[in-house]
């Protein structure tokens, strides 16, 4: 078994469940201490940090002797649930392709990072090389911003999978809970109710309407629009009571130039028409989590480096490309290091069936050694 199968296939085989996802799993403490007990071996400066107790990242640093820049080779370590997978932790490959939770999302991307960090350590360069092996992405992103809030990089590559695509763009998200208010009274009795939940019913109508108009005028290159959809609903107290209070969440989906502040701004226009329309509408919302977008010009070093080493070990341009979903990346050029995404072929993120192509893991680990020799000579 050639190296990147036999460290991918002990990465898969450890359970490394979020159990902010799903109560009473593991977590990512026995995988990163494996991961630390590898990068130790290649002769990588090794640390363990807890952004969460029992819940570590774990950072190895190739260094330089000094001088150059720094490259961030960055990939979660955390999955989703397996219901409905025979033996998802039992990695079997077939036909160049190996099985598993986490093969795809994203074990195999973070495989090409440890690889390419241990060969960069045995190499003249000299800025550093650090890979990040980051808790809970499938979350709420708290290791990657605890890695951006501690380490300074001249750049960073996410090893997301993006089927050999350079990823220069994806949207970030806005969730948003609306709270409609009413007035309980028997439902007999209408002249003193006020019904929270149809009050709420007419909110949707004008969110509906906001989500078609966002997708009916594309303004970004790469991601076209933002969104919005409901995603979950609440109310009443029973079948003869007029419901007091009606909450729905929301996710607004964002693209660059759109921030948590200008989505708010949306949602409180039309509420205020919907009051201006109907003294007896009464609604209130609030922020419950926010992500910013992504967007790194074509033209900064990074990209342009990738871009050459995936040509170089490719022997062909990788197509440039934006994504729709939210990535750890956002975090890193938030706080101030261009980032892309670049990562392996695959399928079943999340899905029941789930793969990684081996031979785009190992060009990977090459794309990611290439583009530090380059970057951090």
């Amino acid at each position: 078994m050639d190296g990147h199968e036999q460290l991918l296939s002990e990465l898969v085989a450890i359970n490394s469940i979020n159990p902010d996802l799903v109560p009473g799993a593991p977590g990512e403490a026995e995988i990163a201490a494996y991961i630390a007990g590898w990068l130790e071996r290649a002769g990588l400066e090794v640390h363990l940090e807890e952004p969460l107790p029992g819940r570590p990242n774990v950072i190895g640093i190739a260094r330089g002797t000094g001088g150059g820049k720094t490259l961030l080779l960055n990939g979660h370590v955390d999955t989703v649930s397996v219901g409905g997978m025979p033996n998802p932790h039992r990695p079997e490959i077939r036909d160049g392709r190996l099985y598993g939770r986490g093969a795809y999302d994203m074990k195999g991307g973070l495989t090409a990072c440890l690889l390419a960090a241990a060969a960069a350590r045995r190499e003249p360069l000299r800025g550093d090389v650090i890979v990040s092996a980051v808790m809970d992405e499938e979350y709420a992103g708290l290791g990657t911003l605890a890695v951006a809030g501690r380490y300074q990089a001249d750049a960073a590559i996410v090893a997301e999978p993006t089927e050999l695509q350079l990823i220069l763009a994806h949207r970030g998200f806005v969730w948003l809970e609306i709270e409609t208010l009413g007035v309980a009274a028997h439902g007999s009795r209408p002249e003193l109710g006020v019904d929270a939940i149809a009050r709420m019913g007419r909110l949707i109508v004008e969110l509906e309407q906001l989500d078609k108009n966002l997708r009916a005028n594309p303004t970004h290159p790469l991601l076209h629009s933002g969104s919005l959809h409901a995603s979950l609903i609440d109310g009443g107290q029973e079948l003869s009571t007029y419901p007091a209070r009606c909450v729905l969440s929301i996710e607004r989906r964002t693209i660059p130039g759109e921030t948590p502040e200008s989505v708010e701004a949306e949602v409180r226009q039309i509420t205020q028409r919907l009051q201006r329309a109907d003294p007896t509408f009464k609604a209130e919302f609030r922020r419950i989590l926010d992500r910013s977008p992504l967007e790194t010009s074509a033209d900064a070093p990074i990209a342009q480096i990738v871009e050459r080493s995936a040509r170089m070990v490719l022997k062909q341009a990788p197509p440039v490309r934006g994504v729709p979903y939210w990535t750890d990346a956002a975090s890193l050029q938030a706080a101030g290091i261009p980032t892309i995404l670049f990562g392996p072929i695959g399928a079943g993120a999340h899905a029941v069936e789930e793969w990684v192509d081996l031979e785009s893991v190992k060009a990977c680990a090459e794309i990611y050694l290439a583009t530090a020799l380059e970057f951090c000579r």
